[in-house]
C-alpha cells in the first residue's frame, strides 16, 4: 500500500480535507478534527487512525502496530509500516476512524449544532399586551 492510495482513499470520504502539519504529518480532517495521520519523514512511512477499544487491543498486540505517540489514551494505533495488514483491512479501519470522528465533528450542523432545522420548535413569544394601572 501506497502514501498515494491513503492519501487518495482518505479524501474519498464526504467533507475530507488534508493539511500538512507539524512540519511532515498529512492530517486528514473531517468537520476539523482529525481522523488519520501520515508521517511522512519516517522510513517507511506511519499510518495512525482512531479505533473503537476492543479493535484497539487486538491490533497493537501485533508486530509492527503499537499504541500511537501521543494518542495512544485515546485508542489510536501506530502502523509501523503500511504494509502490515492486508489492504481490506486498513481501508475498514480508516472507514471506522472516519466514522467515528464524523460524527463527533459539526459536519452538516448549523451553527446552534443542530443537524435538522426542521427539529427545531418555535419558542413562545411573551405577550406584549400591558395592563393599564389605575
Amino acid at each position: 500500500m501506497s502514501v498515494e492510495f491513503i492519501r487518495s482513499f482518505c479524501l474519498s470520504f464526504p467533507h475530507a480535507t488534508e493539511k500538512l502539519q507539524w512540519g511532515d504529518v498529512l492530517c486528514f480532517k473531517v468537520g476539523g478534527k482529525i481522523f488519520a495521520l501520515l508521517s511522512l519523514s519516517s522510513v517507511p512511512p506511519r499510518l495512525m487512525f482512531k479505533c473503537e477499544p476492543e479493535i484497539f487491543a487486538e491490533l497493537v498486540e501485533q508486530e509492527d502496530i503499537i499504541p500511537a505517540p501521543y494518542l495512544g489514551r485515546y485508542k489510536w494505533v501506530s502502523l509501523e509500516r503500511l504494509d502490515v495488514l492486508p489492504r481490506t483491512d486498513t481501508k475498514d479501519l480508516i472507514a471506522q476512524s472516519y466514522g467515528m470522528v464524523a460524527a463527533k465533528a459539526r459536519v452538516g450542523r448549523t451553527k446552534t449544532g443542530r443537524g435538522n432545522t426542521d427539529e427545531i420548535k418555535p419558542t413562545r413569544q411573551k405577550s406584549k399586551s400591558r395592563r393599564a394601572c389605575k
